[in-house]
């Protein structure tokens, strides 16, 4: 079964690649750049399936148990347009053209040096030749690492200056995972790469990660009345157990209200949270925000384009 979707999958990638990527790619004189093309249609073909997702089986999910009603449209409008440029593999072209190169010289360089690229799948005999294994392993370690990226957002006020756009949304839903800064998304991003290319995992196989890590993201955060119980909690992090990340004066604050932190960072693993004790299971759902947008009436923009500005303003302190 994971053979023929495997192959289903690269012949259809194939096809969009010959049929819409290379002949674009030959017009913008970007022909040196044939295999960046080829790996981004991969993202376009993965997000599509994404999106239909979303709609055929979240979307009934969130009007069937929606936490709350849905009032603010626009603001849902702006957060489908994040996911459209995310999901279709936009802000991933941007850095295939833009960051991809210098990362291809420094592995390019460190390969020279006599550095090799570490594969811990190959530690156990064997793993390599079951995919789901394999697959299952890598999968743990990047939600290890998306964990104290997460934290780091948290922790550090210049990161936070980015990342609370994130936790602006008000009125969260399944399109809600991608309303993100772009240069938080590009720091975020960059050290994922980073990470995949130490450890060795295969493009097809990170591309495969990356997916199935943002479909639970958008049921995470999709306006669903939903947990997973007693047990399934602590297996897999459910709606409830990211709303109160997300949740006002909880999710990003710690001891203080003007002390950065807060609770339940795991991205697919509540696991992390456990282990290190940011773990909040209380079974209650708050509303969303950032304090100071709700106390002190702080404009965290209505649109894409203010949101960035804005957010680049609060970067260097002057919003």
């Amino acid at each position: 079964m994971m053979d023929w979707l495997a192959d289903t999958f690269s012949a259809v990638q194939q096809w969009l690649f010959e049929t819409l990527l290379q002949p674009a790619a030959f017009a913008l004189g970007l022909g040196g750049r044939l295999e960046d093309a080829y790996d981004a249609t991969g993202w376009l073909l993965v997000g599509v399936l994404q999106i239909a997702v979303l709609l055929v089986l979240i979307g009934p999910l969130q009007r069937w148990r929606p936490v709350e009603p849905v009032t603010d449209r626009a603001a849902i409008r702006t957060d489908i347009l994040y996911t459209l440029i995310h999901r279709l593999g936009l802000f991933r072209v941007a850095l295939f053209l833009g960051v991809a190169p210098l990362f291809d010289d420094l592995f390019g360089w460190l390969r020279m040096q006599g550095l090799t690229t570490f594969q811990i799948d190959a530690l156990w005999p064997g793993v390599t030749d079951h995919a789901v294994v394999s697959f299952a392993i890598y999968l743990v370690v990047f939600d290890f690492v998306d964990y104290w990226i997460h934290r780091g957002q948290h922790q550090f006020n210049w990161w936070w200056s980015l990342h609370s756009l994130h936790h602006s949304q008000r009125q969260m839903t399944m399109w809600s995972d991608n309303r993100n800064h772009l240069l938080d998304d590009l720091i975020r991003d960059s050290l994922i790469v980073v990470v995949a290319q130490l450890i060795g995992v295969a493009p097809g196989q990170f591309i495969a990660i990356v997916a199935f890590t943002q479909l639970s993201e958008s049921l995470q955060h999709a306006n669903l009345r939903l947990w997973f119980g007693r047990i399934g909690e602590r297996l897999w992090i459910s709606p409830r157990f990211h709303r109160m990340h997300h949740a006002i004066g909880i999710g990003h604050e710690s001891a203080g209200r003007d002390t950065l932190g807060g609770r339940n960072f795991g991205v697919l693993l509540p696991w992390w949270d456990m282990l290190f004790r940011t773990a909040d299971f209380e079974l209650r759902y708050e509303p969303t925000g950032v304090r100071d947008q709700v106390e002190q009436g702080r404009d965290y923009g209505r649109g894409f384009w203010a949101q960035q500005w804005l957010g680049l303003k609060r970067l260097l302190g002057r919003a």
